[in-house]
């Protein structure tokens, strides 16, 4: 019986239906970004500085400037490397008193302005520019900063729980039941988390959305690649990780046209209830319905699949068989991941460049909402370059391999935040290149270690290599916000320099790594272990026989001219070298 690939062959790979297909599934892809990274906008954190009763009637009567009011009542900057304290602390000043003069009226209070005693904001703060955000209508600022940090932490803890759970309900239950109940479930909480009364309502409608959200998009990506051919899988893979890119640029547009949190929160949301209509277009995977042994219902969609298409079912291909059959059952094991060698330290270096990926990914992008001059402009362009990115990827993974561009897009980000630290802020230009350059770096490594980790485990443990290695995508997510925002309370670059090494030594690790294309993928793990033997014996073979020519050859015994060693060990045991210390057996 032929498989589903083989019968794809016949009635189109990638044709009529799949486009169809790979186009819904795109614009759901295209939804993903504002929960993944729209914390950059939901969580802005304008300049602000404390509310004093009296200061505005004073203002008016005095005829004084915004620029002047600031001047005369609010502290200016500390000392170097501390927070402004005019966020922070205000004079303790009655400013309805009388006797207060416009020219400076602080002079009669105090020789010197650093004598005045200052205070914590008690009544409140004043917030500069259009629009507001969580971080204005429930004051996270000063010492409750920190529960802004808290609301993209529980989306990463979302992620983190829900994939594994939801992706195990996607396994025993269907890909379709999943993706659609995990749609209607993030689009509910999304519309009452834009109506959330308190913040405490925002968290916990923000950490529901997390739990479902990228189980959902990575259930969309999987149902993709199982309706396409082979020969199509990693272009369509690769194409629909753009479309999140594209999610990313509407997301900017969208946010500049809605500068008020609540608004902007509907405006993403609200399509998810379209992506419902898709359960009249979209079937169950037959890859899944196979492995169910419900033959008949896979081969109702196969089909479908051909209708669509135009062609013809063969009368040969009317059954179908599983992609792998089935032979021993082997039930994966936490330990298989740590028991051998080349698998530890394959699980080692990928759970780090997760780690690592999700870190710089997010973090770049929280950093720059608050160190950019102008947030949208500079967003859209650190997403525009994640479309090269993708075109590396396409034109260097089949001709140099995985391992140094892989190394290098993670070398690039990390030097990337290296120099931004030593860029001056007048050459703004500079900064947002060299920053949409670290972008691209890691972007590429994202992308690149989502495509190395299956070819790095054998057949029975990948899924759950995978699984395993890319919770740490979440572990970096749920850390991120408090290493950029608290860090950049004590210097503006500090969350940059940290970035730095980390990306720096996650290329370092992936030069560890075995080159895996152009290889099948591995079925056990004998062939894992002998991955990095086979590619030195290949690259042995590959170089050019060594000629001497400066000196004449020296007398020696003939045997040694033959290159069959165990021939050689048979005729003469004594002749052959033995090794120093005994070959230690596979743990």
């Amino acid at each position: 019986m032929p498989t589903v690939d083989e019968v794809l062959e016949h009635i189109g790979e990638f044709n009529f239906f799949q486009k169809q297909t790979f186009l819904l599934l795109a614009l759901f892809s295209a939804s993903f970004p504002p929960i993944y990274v729209g914390i950059v906008f939901l969580g802005f954190t304008p300049e602000h500085h404390c509310r004093s009763p009296g200061v505005a009637q004073l203002s008016r009567r005095c005829g004084w400037s915004p620029a002047e009011e600031l001047n005369f009542t609010v502290p200016g900057p500390g000392p170097a490397g501390e927070a402004f304290p005019r966020q922070c602390l205000s004079y303790e000043v009655d400013w309805n008193r009388s006797g207060l003069d416009c020219v400076d009226p602080l002079a009669g209070l105090a020789a010197n302005r650093s004598l005045l005693p200052l205070g914590p904001c008690g009544h409140g703060w004043v917030y500069d520019g259009p629009g507001s955000s969580i971080v204005t209508e429930f004051n996270l600022v000063c010492a409750d900063s920190w529960m802004l940090d808290l609301v993209q932490a529980a989306v990463n803890v979302g992620f983190f729980v829900g994939s594994m759970g939801i992706g195990y309900m996607a396994d025993r239950f269907g890909r379709k039941l999943c993706l659609f109940l995990t749609i209607l479930i993030n689009a509910t909480s999304g519309v009452l988390m834009a109506v959330a009364p308190t913040y405490l309502w925002v968290l916990l409608f923000r950490l529901v959305q997390g739990l479902v959200s990228k189980a959902s998009w990575v259930i969309s990506y999987i149902l993709m690649t199982e309706f396409v051919g082979l020969s199509y899988r990693r272009t369509v893979g690769i194409a629909y990780q753009a479309a999140f890119t594209v999610g990313l640029l509407v997301l900017a547009g969208v946010a500049y046209a809605l500068p008020h949190w609540r608004w902007l929160q509907f405006a993403v949301t609200l399509p998810n209830f379209c992506f419902l209509l898709y359960y009249w277009c979209v079937p169950e995977s037959p890859r899944w319905l196979l492995s169910q042994n419900r033959h008949a219902e896979a081969m109702q969609v196969m089909r479908h699949i051909s209708r669509k298409n135009g062609k013809a079912m063969p009368t040969a291909l009317q059954c179908l068989r599983p992609d792998e059959e089935v032979g021993e059952k082997l039930n994966p094991s936490f330990l298989d991941l740590v028991r051998t060698p080349q698998i530890r330290k394959h699980t080692l270096i990928l759970m780090y460049n997760w780690f690592t990926g999700s870190v710089l990914y997010q973090g770049l992008i929280m950093h720059m909402g608050l160190a950019g001059s102008n947030i949208y402009l500079d967003f859209f362009y650190s997403a525009l370059v994640e479309f090269p990115a993708a075109l590396l990827i396409i034109l260097t993974i089949d001709r140099i391999g995985r391992r140094y561009p892989w190394a290098g897009s993670n070398m690039v980000a990390g030097a990337a935040c290296l120099a931004s630290v030593f860029i001056p802020e007048d050459l703004q230009w500079l900064r947002v290149t060299v920053a949409c350059l670290g972008r691209m770096g890691i972007t590429m490594a994202y992308e690149m270690v989502c495509l190395v980790n299956t070819e790095l485990y054998p057949t029975f443990i990948r899924n759950l290599g995978v699984l395993v290695c890319s919770s740490m995508c979440d572990i970096g997510g749920i850390l991120t916000p408090f290493l950029v925002y608290r860090l950049t309370g004590v210097w503006q670059e500090l969350p940059l320099v940290i970035f730095a090494a980390v990306g720096l030594v996650a290329g370092g690790l992936v030069l560890l790594l075995p080159e895996t294309g152009g290889q099948a993928l591995p079925e056990t793990i004998e062939e894992v272990e002998n991955l990095w033997r086979n590619r030195k014996k290949q690259r042995k073979e590959d170089l050019p026989p060594r000629q001497e020519t400066r000196h004449p050859p020296k007398v020696r015994d003939p045997r040694w001219t033959c290159f069959d060693n165990s021939r050689l060990e048979s005729e003469s045991p004594a002749l052959i070298p033995k090794p120093r210390h005994p070959t230690l057996p596979s743990l």
